[in-house]
């Protein structure tokens, strides 16, 4: 299951039980204190883009010192809440920010967790069920939707606020059958009337505009590396393995070298010698965003999507790890949103501050009446086909001939996550940002990605 995935990734990160705020607040890229309190304003947080800010400040009403306040306070947020999942264990019932000051919430099944939520910096809140056995259920409902779409039943997730899963259906009988198709017992889900009619939005661009075959559109999520090979990753519903891709000056790019779709909506393009890759999110005309990495925002986070079709967006994330189907079929793992998109959007770039979140995958509604749009998360594109994101402190290519490894924990092909702790040479290093280890990229090698200790 890829939040399961997501969490294991996320608990590498916390090294002990109290401190945890701090000792993975200094590992996220950028960070200027761990201060709890939130009284420092993290540096990357205090380098946003201007066209960033000013989607904020339309979408959200939010000036730039406000702004600037909530990215920061929610750096501290995924860093703390990530501690605390591997502190509380089976306990832990999820966590979110709230209000424009995003004040950190963590919940749990235990009472006696209190102390220990609050001494971390956070809000606790004691309710019913944990996340594992919610994420358990839903995972039920995915395994019966991977066989047959479900009917009239458009998105089902597990929404931390509420503590419950949510499945959105047309008609109640149609979310009835199935929760009996899957086994899932009721007293756990919530079951809500929806008309939403997610759709794709392939046949457009979003973000920086790529063509395929010569004929449709879709958008650049963000510039990857594979070893020496760049590229970038996309909506898998954009095109299948061998697919050609022209750029936006319509000169030849490059060609899909994996992709998924329905189940889940990733994919990468490899591009040749003429593109590449920059840090950036293209800004319209506002600023380019800088890409320094890929720490997942919690429930409740700020996040805005760039897209050629609507500009600059911005809105809250929902829930992750949300199924949603399609006309195409049903799709898992995706994030939903407040943002909206419009047809030309799809495969384009999801950012929260300066972490990178995913890229578009569809929704329902429009930019003038609003709308709900989901994403892909990034990370899990990464892993699946073994890519680098591309980001300010990204190392140059790995050499052609790496020296011998002297041992330790450090290994190439392994996804680290910022705060992940390993060895080397008989030394220990700490994770700077999240990314996929190549060979030629040890410890020693690249001071952007690894801190010794």
């Amino acid at each position: 299951m890829e939040r399961t995935m997501l969490r294991r990734r996320a608990l590498a990160a916390g090294t002990a039980a109290f401190a945890v705020g701090a000792l993975a607040l200094a590992g996220l890229t950028g960070i200027a204190s761990a201060d709890p309190s939130g009284s420092a304003v993290p540096a990357a947080a205090d380098r946003l883009s201007p066209g960033l800010i000013e989607a904020m400040r339309r979408d959200l009403g939010l000036d730039a010192a406000e702004a600037k306040t909530r990215i920061a306070n929610e750096y501290r947020a995924a860093a703390v809440s990530a501690g605390l999942e591997k502190s509380l264990g089976a306990d832990f019932a999820g966590a979110r920010v709230s209000g424009d000051t995003a004040v950190l919430i963590v919940a749990t099944t235990d009472r006696a967790d209190a102390a220990r939520i609050t001494a971390a910096g956070a809000r606790a809140e004691v309710v019913d069920h944990s996340l594992d056995r919610l994420d358990a259920a839903k995972a039920a409902l995915d395994r019966v939707a991977l066989k047959e779409a479900p009917q009239d039943v458009p998105s089902w997730y597990v929404d931390v606020r509420t503590n419950r899963l949510v499945v959105n259906a047309a008609r109640t009988a149609s979310a009835e059958a199935f929760l009996t198709a899957a086994g899932v017992s009721r007293d756990l889900v919530q079951v809500n009337r929806s008309a939403e009619r997610p759709r794709t939005y392939a046949d457009l661009r979003g973000g920086d505009a790529y063509y395929m075959n010569g004929s449709g559109r879709c958008s650049i999520g963000f510039p990857v590396k594979r070893g020496t090979q760049n590229g970038f990753v996309t909506a898998g519903h954009c095109g299948t393995p061998g697919v050609t891709t022209t750029g936006v000056n319509q000169q030849a790019q490059g060609s899909f070298q994996g992709s998924t779709f329905p189940g889940r909506d990733y994919a990468w393009v490899a591009t040749n010698a003429n593109w590449t890759p920059r840090a950036l999110v293209n800004g319209y005309g506002n600023g380019d965003v800088t890409v320094t990495g890929s720490t997942q925002s919690v429930v409740g986070a700020s996040v805005c999507r760039s897209g050629s079709t609507t500009g600059w967006h911005c809105g809250t994330i929902q829930q992750h790890g949300t199924s949603v189907t399609y006309p195409e079929g049903t799709i898992s793992g995706v994030t939903r949103t407040t943002v909206c998109a419009e047809p030309g959007d799809s495969g384009g770039s999801f950012i929260s501050g300066s972490q990178a979140q995913g890229v578009t995958s569809g929704g329902s509604g429009n930019c003038s009446q609003g709308g709900t749009t989901y994403y892909q998360p990034v990370d899990p594109a990464l892993q699946a086909y073994g890519l680098t994101l591309v980001t300010s402190g990204t190392p140059t290519d790995p050499p052609t001939d790496p020296p011998t490894d002297p041992g330790g924990t450090w290994a190439a092909g392994t996804t680290y996550a910022t705060g992940a702790v390993v060895t080397y040479g008989g030394a220990s290093y700490r994770c700077l940002q999240g990314h996929q280890a190549q060979a030629g990229w040890q410890p020693p090698n690249v001071p952007a990605l690894w801190q010794r200790t």
